[in-house]
């Protein structure tokens, strides 16, 4: 009886232990089910989220300044004609102030030849830091009345006027003569406008039969617009009374064109005179 009891016993502990191995899991063997779902989830989440990025064509310096003087050669060589102003000085003296076309000023303000705004200027205005801060310069409703205002405002200016005894052809002497007479304060002014000019070929607009010129609609819209006008540089003893009955026109017509606040005129202040009707 106890033998058989004994051997009961003994086999009812084999079995509880063959039972026990076969129901706890062992660690190496539940791992490699675990770590690879969870893997195979992170991949799977990386596909969705991660993107590859988007390419960005950018235009090259080069093609940015060739794409400037494809635009604006067609008004420098007109302003060329008018006010025998080089194209090259102008397209130049473009290209470096207005960072061919991208800078601040040419961006919010249309102004690509950084103008101040100066005494008399009843134009549009926006401030920058350049020589000092919050400095005050002019701007336009479009690029072409930058570009008539920078002929307007070198020819009728006495500091610029030994500019005009020069050749048109030689670049290099308007571009010293434009920092000796104080139109930039960088010494080295003039070196990077001949340098623009030679680099690109400029010159070869300072010429008709030198460079084809591309005609742009909008721009010479606003070429013809401004040829309708003249311009008046006040002397002493001129009123708008005096300037109007000059150019057969109403006072209140030189007020409009000038966006004048007032009647108040100054010497040497430049007054758009439109035509008569």
């Amino acid at each position: 009886m106890l033998k058989k009891t004994a051997l009961s016993l003994i086999s009812i502990f084999i079995l509880s232990c063959s039972v026990t191995k076969t129901i706890r899991p062992k660690t190496n063997e539940v791992a490699p089910e675990v770590i690879p779902k969870k893997e195979a989830v992170v991949v799977v989440k990386e596909k969705v989220i991660v993107k590859k990025p988007i390419e960005v064509v950018q235009l090259s310096q080069e093609q940015k300044v060739q794409a400037y003087i494809d635009k604006f050669a067609p008004i420098a060589q007109d302003e060329m004609r008018q006010f025998q102003i080089p194209a090259s000085i102008t397209l130049a003296q473009g290209i470096l102030e207005s960072g061919v076309g991208f800078g601040r000023l040419a961006v919010e303000g249309n102004n690509h030849f950084g103008i101040k705004c100066h005494r008399g200027w009843n134009g549009g205005k926006m401030y920058y830091d350049d020589d000092a801060k919050g400095e005050c310069f002019r701007t336009y409703d479009d690029p072409a009345e930058s570009y008539r205002d920078h002929s307007v405002f070198l020819s009728g200016r006495q500091r610029y006027a030994f500019l005009f005894k020069l050749n048109k052809k030689d670049y290099i002497a308007w571009a010293k003569g434009l920092k000796k007479a104080g139109y930039a304060t960088d010494p080295k002014y003039p070196k990077k406008i001949i340098s623009i000019i030679e680099r690109y070929k400029l010159y070869k607009y300072d010429s008709k039969k030198g460079a084809k010129i591309v005609k742009n609609e909008k721009i010479d819209t606003v070429i013809s617009k401004n040829k309708k006008n003249n311009i008046h540089r006040v002397e002493v003893g001129d009123t708008l009374y005096s300037i109007a009955r000059k150019y057969s026109i109403s006072v209140d017509d030189i007020v409009k064109e000038n966006k004048l606040e007032n009647n108040t005129i100054y010497k040497g202040q430049e007054l758009i005179i439109p035509k008569s009707k």
